[in-house]
């Protein structure tokens, strides 16, 4: 099957769930810089790794469709042509229920879209022109990983570092029209005596510390199970543990103290005021904010790319006659 095929082209090959853009805008969501394994394989189809599977997932008007890639045996990887993988037969109720956990579809967005524009004008004037932004909810061990990559970096460098990060120590998982995916690498992957090394082979620079020195803290401590528990934990208590962890600290977008760190007492005293703005989802609120203004630096670094090949073909005699 190829990336291409549209859901009316290969009715057998899609399954499709109930989702209006309102709810849910897969450009905004996959691009917004919450998970970096996610590409535009063609006009409107995002490819991406999810639950140790490979899936493309499009958009038709209100309806989410997707097509789930099977695994190669070995026999499949020596033999295989033309680098595409074939669809999975994987059970509808579990794949709709894995997309559902996913994007959290249990969350009603719609309606914490018009609180929050009642709460703030600012949300009230970035929301119309992004609907339909929701918060992942990624695998523990991925989420933590890929953000202690995201110390001082930007999203191409992060995306690209992860993607050497999963072909070095994740299991390689299918071969789609060219391109090799990898599952996002296991705790104990990550824990080796020569995993620092590896990967500042790989580029992390001063991460590589961290990476391999978290993932040998929480397997020698709360292990992936603990880790994963976090997620119903009192907030506090989970900052707690998760602030433990080499390379992890607190982090608030968009705040200047003009050059200087912000103590803890301002960090909880922000997190504060945003959270009786926004109430007790002020995270996605945030992440609304945080991906209009992430779309917004994007089409001004565009336009300065722009005007900087056309001033470069203009003094080079190549601009118009």
């Amino acid at each position: 099957m190829k990336l291409r095929d549209a859901p009316s082209a290969c009715p057998s090959l899609w399954r499709c769930l109930p989702c209006p853009p309102a709810e849910l805008r897969l450009d905004l969501v996959l691009s917004s810089a919450q998970s970096f394994r996610w590409w535009e394989s063609s006009p409107g189809a995002w490819t991406g790794v999810l639950g140790e599977r490979v899936w493309t997932l499009r958009q038709d008007r209100d309806r989410l469709w997707y097509t789930v890639y099977g695994e190669e045996d070995e026999h499949e990887e020596e033999e295989r042509d033309g680098c595409s993988a074939k669809a999975a037969k994987l059970d509808g109720a579990e794949a709709d229920g894995i997309l559902r956990d996913y994007f959290q579809l249990d969350v009603g967005l719609s309606a914490l879209y018009r609180t929050w524009e009642a709460a703030d004008p600012l949300f009230c004037k970035v929301a119309k022109d992004f609907p339909g932004v929701r918060v992942l909810r990624l695998d523990p061990i991925e989420c933590l990983f890929s953000f202690i990559c995201t110390s001082n970096n930007h999203i191409s460098r992060i995306t690209a570092m992860i993607e050497r990060l999963c072909q070095a120590f994740g299991r390689r998982l299918c071969c789609l029209n060219g391109r090799t995916f990898h599952a996002f690498p296991s705790l104990s992957a990550l824990t080796g005596t020569d995993a620092e090394d590896r990967l500042r082979a790989l580029g992390f620079g001063y991460r590589a510390k961290f990476v391999s020195g978290s993932a040998r803290a929480i397997a020698e401590g709360l292990g992936a199970e603990g880790l994963s528990q976090l997620r119903t934990a009192p907030y506090a208590e989970a900052r707690k543990v998760l602030c433990a962890l080499p390379g992890v600290g607190a982090k608030r977008y968009g705040v200047a103290a003009g050059g200087k760190s912000l103590t803890p007492r301002a960090y909880q005293e922000i997190g504060d005021f945003f959270r009786r703005l926004w109430g007790p989802r002020a995270g996605w609120a945030q992440a609304v904010l945080f991906c209009a203004d992430l779309r917004k630096s994007q089409q001004r670094a565009s336009s300065r790319d722009q005007a900087w090949d056309s001033r470069s073909q203009d003094s080079h005699g190549n601009g118009p006659r």
